[in-house]
């Protein structure tokens, strides 16, 4: 397996009219003093390995033979040391227990074998071939079943040692694209090393590439949503070339990448959460972890919303929090465009989301009703109607109120009074000869 550390250069962000690409780097955030220490380390072993086996050429071979065996039996425990740091300590622990085991089962069932007829050619050959298979059954069921150790019984010797099981997330395009996991990243909700694959990769820029501009823009949101994943130092990102060519399904290279990295799969696909779900591998859906984070909302409570639109049933508005959820409120029709106060009737959990029920509240409902202008007095309405019917019985001549026709058998009100003296000319109207 092959796994590459990436970095993203701020530098590699091209303009608005290209999209930006995803250059893998040769290390990420790592001293280059240790990985020197590594190398150098690894290369004194190889050289004593071939150095020993050109000098004392086992098995008689020629002493340049002797030489190439040493070198290849130094690359193949120098691969098993780099295979023994991703193991946990539980399953460190496990392996050596059960190799320890193993061995002494073998070493009991060689002393059985010493007090036998066989010859000592088919003995010699048997002893050892049962000391290899009992170490082997010991060593690979001992790590299999080392995740099952309470490393805390141990009196915190190893508290402090955290299980590499998962340590790597696979991501997902649909979740890069989405963006809301650079959010939880920055947050601390996730940490450890992020996986990318080289197939998920290919796929994100080729929806940068698209000729269709709403799917060019959201590749692009998603190579920027790494970018930023990059930068944050208590992450580390890197992309594996493990591409599985005998699978064509995206979903299902997914699943047996998580399954060989014994990690977890990070999406928002409802598809492949429940696929990978069957199939045992654990997947941390972030629109679940949206819905869990949105806040509960009991009957009774009030709230403030801002009536958005009508709603399908009658007299009904609708209205939006700022997660999303879509609050439907009784009799809101007449406050469609305005912020009120409700208050909530019932939520429904649905597959879809949440929905919240409420009705206006009374008070809100009376304030702007408050808020008007107040009407005019009685007097007023009175003076303005009469002035008005003067305009009209005058011919509506500029300027000038006349008093209105008034019945003699109708007693005069105090109101009557007041509008008469009210209908006065309001400038000097023209002279008669």
């Amino acid at each position: 397996m092959t796994r590459t550390s990436t970095r993203f250069e701020p530098g590699s962000a091209k303009s608005s009219q290209q999209p930006q690409r995803f250059e893998p780097n040769a290390s990420r955030n790592r001293i280059f003093g240790a990985w020197w220490d590594f190398f150098l380390v690894r290369l004194i072993f190889a050289t004593a390995c071939t150095a020993a086996g050109f000098h004392f050429h086992p098995f008689g071979l020629r002493p340049n033979v002797g030489a190439g065996v040493g070198l290849l039996f130094s690359f193949a425990v120098i691969l098993f040391e780099i295979r023994l740091q991703r193991a946990s300590m539980r399953r460190l622990i496990g392996a050596v227990v059960g190799a320890i085991v193993g061995l002494l089962a073998a070493l009991l069932l060689n002393q059985v074998l010493a007090h036998t007829t066989i010859p000592e050619g088919s003995r010699s050959f048997l002893g050892v071939g049962v000391l290899l298979v009992m170490m082997y059954i010991g060593l690979v069921l001992g790590a299999t079943k080392g995740d099952m150790l309470n490393l805390q019984a141990f009196g915190g010797v190893f508290g402090s040692e955290r299980s590499s099981r998962r340590v790597s997330k696979v991501l997902d395009t649909s979740v890069i694209i989405d963006g809301r996991i650079a959010d939880v990243c920055e947050a601390h909700f996730l940490e450890g090393t992020l996986v990318i694959p080289r197939f998920v990769l290919r796929e994100l820029q080729l929806v940068a590439d698209s000729a269709d501009s709403l799917k060019r823009q959201r590749g692009r949101r998603g190579l920027e949503v790494l970018q930023r994943i990059q930068k944050m130092p208590h992450l580390e990102v890197e992309i594996t070339e493990e591409d599985f060519a005998q699978i064509p399904d995206v979903d299902m290279k997914l699943i047996e990448l998580a399954r060989r990295y014994d990690g977890t799969i990070v999406t928002n696909d409802y598809n492949l959460n429940k696929v990978a779900t069957l199939q045992g591998i654990e997947v941390l859906n972030v629109n679940q972890l949206a819905n869990a984070l949105k806040p509960v909302v009991l009957p009774g409570e009030s709230m403030r919303v801002f009536i958005l639109r009508e709603g399908k049933e009658y007299n009904q508005g609708v209205a939006y929090l700022d997660d999303g959820t879509m609050v439907v409120v009784d009799n809101a029709k007449k406050v469609i465009n305005k912020t009120v106060d409700i208050t909530v009737t019932s939520v429904h959990q649905t597959t879809a989301g949440k929905m919240i029920f409420g009705r206006l509240d009374e008070r809100s409902e009376h304030a702007p009703r408050s808020a008007a202008v107040a009407p005019e007095s009685p007097v007023a309405s009175a003076a303005s109607a009469s002035a008005a019917a003067a305009s009209a019985s005058s011919g509506g001549r500029p300027g000038f109120v006349t008093e209105s026709p008034r019945a003699e058998s109708s007693p005069r009100s105090a109101t009557d009074v007041s509008a008469e003296r009210t209908a006065r000319p309001l400038m000097p109207g023209p002279t008669r000869d």
